[in-house]
């Protein structure tokens, strides 16, 4: 894969992957043929192929994409140094800025989970790798509160925010985001 000199991707790669991100969130992932976002992207299919070997390439690099954009934002809310119960709100606010922002569309991981959803296939597998990440930085800052039942809070916790994820694009967000958070606030109060 070409590289410029900094070690970033080609602007080719990132404009690929931007159009794949935007389109697969925005459309679903297989609705969403090569042919369109070579076109948007404003690539030939040969420099696709050149970066990307298949859809599933790209597939996998828009999960890994938007997966750090995730534990970027988990580690923005942690390296604050808040107490851990803070942490969590503060996790549990930027989800919802999420559900409140133009375009919101469910969570991407549990969209292409419905896409994907053989247990062998590398984008299940991908959902499954990220989920799981979730669920254990969400352990370990409901350890620091309550050691003996963090991992059943844990569980909880990611059930409300999936729960919010679903209906925050199906229903008034802004009601969602507040049930989501009172619900954060009851399960710390426990």
């Amino acid at each position: 894969m070409r590289r410029q000199s900094e070690g970033r991707p080609s602007e080719a790669r990132s404009r690929l992957l931007n159009t794949a991100t935007r389109l697969f969130y925005a459309e679903g992932i297989h609705v969403v043929g090569i042919d369109r976002i070579v076109a948007e992207a404003q690539v030939t299919r040969a420099t696709l192929y050149r970066h990307f070997p298949g859809k599933e390439d790209l597939v996998l690099a828009y999960l890994n994409e938007v997966d750090r954009a995730m534990r970027s934002q988990a580690d923005e809310a942690i390296t604050v140094g808040l107490p851990a119960a803070d942490t969590i709100r503060a996790l549990s606010k930027s989800i919802t800025q999420g559900i409140q922002s133009p375009g919101f569309r469910g969570c991407a991981f549990l969209n292409a989970a419905a896409e994907y959803p053989d247990p062998e296939s590398p984008a299940h597998k991908a959902v499954l790798a990220h989920r799981q990440w979730f669920l254990e930085t969400v352990t370990e800052l409901l350890a620091k509160i309550r050691e003996t039942t963090a991992e059943t809070a844990a569980r909880h916790f990611v059930m409300m925010r999936d729960g919010a994820m679903a209906a925050g694009c199906l229903f008034d967000p802004v009601l969602i985001c507040e049930t989501f958070l009172r619900g954060v606030d009851k399960l710390l109060q426990e």
